[in-house]
Order: C-alpha cells, then sequence, then structure tokens
C-alpha cells in the first residue's frame, strides 16, 4: 500500500515540476517513477523498516508553516543585499536540539538551511551549527519558535 503512496505522490511530483503534459516527458516520468520504486521496495527489503508517507495535520501545518517563512525571510534577505553593507552581521552559532526528537532534528537543520539568510552547516552531538548573516537571525532561533513549531507545539506566542 505504501509503495502506491509514494507512487502518487513521485507522480504528482514529476508534473508539478516539469510543467509539460507531452507523451516523451510523460514517458520519462514513469520510467524515472517505476525505477525509484523498484530501489524504495528493495531497500525495504533489506532494511525491514518501510519508509511511511504520513500526511498528519501536524506535518501539512508545519510545512505550510515552513514556507510561509521562507517566503518571509527572503524578502528580509534582497532588503539586506540591497540596502547598505553595514546592516549585515555575519555570526556562526551552535543552537541546541536537544528539545527536539532525534528523528526531527535533521528536518529542523534542513528547516533552517531553507529558510534565506542562514545555513545549517553541522549537526552534531544534540547541536546545530548555524551562519547566519545577521546575528538577529540566531537570536530568533535561539528563542524556539521553529523548534517548537517542529515538535507540534502551535501555542507558544512568540
Amino acid at each position: 500500500m505504501h509503495i502506491g503512496k509514494w507512487a502518487a505522490l513521485l507522480s504528482v511530483f514529476w508534473i508539478l515540476l516539469s510543467g509539460y503534459i507531452q507523451p516523451l516527458l510523460l514517458t520519462f516520468g514513469v520510467i524515472s517513477i517505476f525505477i525509484v520504486l523498484i530501489v524504495l521496495k528493495r531497500m525495504d527489503d533489506v532494511d525491514k523498516e518501510p519508509k511511511r508517507i504520513s500526511f498528519r495535520k501536524q506535518n501539512i501545518r508545519y510545512l505550510l508553516w515552513l514556507m510561509g517563512q521562507i517566503v518571509s525571510s527572503s524578502v528580509h534577505v534582497t532588503k539586506l543585499i540591497w540596502s547598505s553593507p553595514d546592516k549585515l552581521s555575519p555570526a556562526l552559532a551552535k543552537v541546541s536540539v536537544k528539545n527536539v526528537p532525534a528523528k526531527k532534528q535533521v528536518m529542523y537543520a534542513n528547516s533552517i538551511t531553507l529558510t534565506p539568510g542562514t545555513l545549517s552547516v553541522d549537526l552534531q552531538d544534540g547541536e546545530v551549527t548555524v551562519h547566519a548573516l545577521q546575528k538577529s537571525s540566531i537570536e530568533e532561533l535561539e528563542q524556539g519558535d521553529m523548534e517548537e513549531k517542529i515538535n507540534g507545539n502551535w501555542s507558544k506566542k512568540k
């Protein structure tokens, strides 16, 4: 059953990224998806832990929030770049991720990288090393809003 969900998800993703509905491209898409599904099935057989797709409300809500943060940060970084270089205050710091479950720590680090103006450099020993164009971006991460959202706690106010 989960292979069927992966097939549907990959098909939608292929159509959205290509934007073309032509027989040749659709054939390439079907072949590519088929190869990925074969690899996925073989991986499931080897590690005995099928990777299930979960569309829980919490995950969708986090994804929508993250997309909003990406757009907001993009505007902020654009303003920084176009304005005076004096406003830049590059910083490198370690942010604790001990309150984030182990399964979600990589997602947290990737979310930091997806947000313009910040970059996750390393994830080790319960800390993620972050480079930011402004020190205030690291301070926002240390406040824990993204951490709370990734843990599913939406009641915390900024």
